[in-house]
């Protein structure tokens, strides 16, 4: 695996390094000594994935409240994504920053999202599934949002979101939470 550090504190992306043969590749995804190497804490508690039959379809931004904030391990396994993250740390140099990044079935890549950040994507592609492995178990009670559009945020989205939940049009503008 490669791992590059980004401009936002814990933020990683992922690279697998797929070793080959007439019989297809093999890669691994996560490796405690690895990504200990690569001076990343993380300690995966939780595996979800999620499908999205649309392409346009937009889920986020979405965080968990502590104490029941998780630091996210995303990949794309089938289509494509532009994924998102927004730095809320209160005493974070990037709080209210945003880093984004496609995540394909072909590049392999995964964001690793530390806690404290609100994570949220579009789909590039129809079909498309994506992998989240998580250091915390998912709290209903403990779900956080903020607004996919907001201005003071000013997200550079790929493209206009088509299919959108109710709950995630009606999250807050960063400034009014």
């Amino acid at each position: 695996m490669k791992f590059s550090a980004q401009f936002i504190e814990g933020v990683a992306l992922i690279e697998a390094t797929p070793a080959g043969d007439n019989r297809g590749w093999f890669a691994r995804h996560f490796c405690p000594e690895e990504f200990a190497a690569a001076g990343v804490n993380f300690a995966p508690c939780q595996i979800s994935q999620s499908f999205n039959a649309q392409q346009g379809t937009l889920r986020g931004l979405h965080y968990q409240i502590p104490p029941h904030a998780e630091a996210k391990l995303v990949r794309c396994l089938r289509g494509a994504v532009w994924d998102v993250g927004v730095d809320l740390r209160l005493e974070s140099p990037t709080r209210h920053k945003w880093f984004g990044a496609e995540l394909t079935e072909e590049n392999k890549r995964a964001i690793l999202w530390p806690k404290g950040i609100a994570h949220g994507f579009i789909t590039l592609a129809a079909d498309t599934e994506l992998l989240y492995i998580t250091d915390y178990p998912w709290t209903r009670e403990a779900e956080g949002g903020v607004r996919w559009d907001d201005p003071a945020l000013g997200i550079e989205w790929p493209l206009t979101p088509s299919v959108l939940s109710d709950r995630d049009q009606s999250h807050s503008l960063i400034n009014d939470g």
